[in-house]
């Protein structure tokens, strides 16, 4: 049976205390705050420092069972290695602390920069370094990589292009994996503004036609400012 998960790109924001955490919540228990309203998130901060052993597991502890960790990866491997084969340590550093999370491990995002343009055969050699025992979705940001050729190589590989709508490059809302990865980085520019009603309606169709095909589902919304983020989560939940 397919799931449909819903959340955030993280969840440790100032901007939301008093809005979605209460004011006096200690900033400890947060997560668990958060867990208690959505079954996921995606892990944004990785993508600055590799987090310690410690950190990782006390993600895994302070959430439920069935709570699930998407996992943005380190800008080492795609922004200063640009995917190359000088990655290979990179990856092996996150699988180590990824797999820390066990069960609640969820797919992994590669999210490129905007100066990086296509390049198959460079996409090609860095998906061979990829462990197949994990889900992994690209965000591009340059639109060269909308290309038909680029998005036959990631259903090739199942692999989901992540169906983001950030303004450099929004992506087609194309499947190309056994599971969809949705990132909703505000309407109104860059991590501003809520959706409004009838956008979430459109995504909530979507949703609902890729889950009676068997698809698993994904949606972590960016907007972070002024809490709109959770409020945008949970009205899509709430449609579903």
């Amino acid at each position: 049976m397919a799931h449909v998960h819903i959340g955030t790109s993280g969840w440790h924001y100032a901007s939301w205390r008093g809005h979605f955490f209460p004011k006096d919540l200690p900033i400890k228990e947060q997560l668990c705050h958060y867990a208690s309203r959505f079954d996921t998130t995606e892990l944004n901060g990785v993508f600055y420092r590799t987090p310690t052993p410690e950190a990782v597991k006390g993600w895994r502890e302070q959430t439920g069972k069935d709570f699930i960790f998407a996992w943005k990866a380190s800008k080492f491997i795609t922004h200063w290695k640009r995917l190359s084969e000088r990655s290979v340590n990179s990856l092996e550093l996150l699988e180590e602390r990824y797999s820390l999370l066990g069960q609640k491990a969820g797919p992994i995002l590669f999210q490129l920069p905007p100066q990086f343009e296509a390049d198959a055969d460079r996409l090609v050699s860095f998906i061979k370094l990829l462990s197949r025992k994990r889900r992994y979705s690209f965000e591009f940001r340059h639109p060269s990589w909308y290309r038909p050729g680029i998005l036959k190589i990631l259903r090739n590989a199942n692999i989901s292009l992540c169906l983001s709508d950030h303004h450099d490059a929004p992506a087609p809302w194309k499947r190309t994996a056994d599971f969809v990865y949705i990132r909703g980085h505000g309407p109104s520019g860059r991590y501003r503004g809520h959706y409004r009603p009838a956008a979430l309606e459109e995504w909530a169709k979507r949703i609902r036609s890729w889950k009676r095909q068997g698809c698993d589902v994904y949606v972590y919304f960016d907007n972070d400012q002024k809490s709109a983020a959770p409020a945008d989560a949970k009205r899509l939940k709430e449609l579903l």
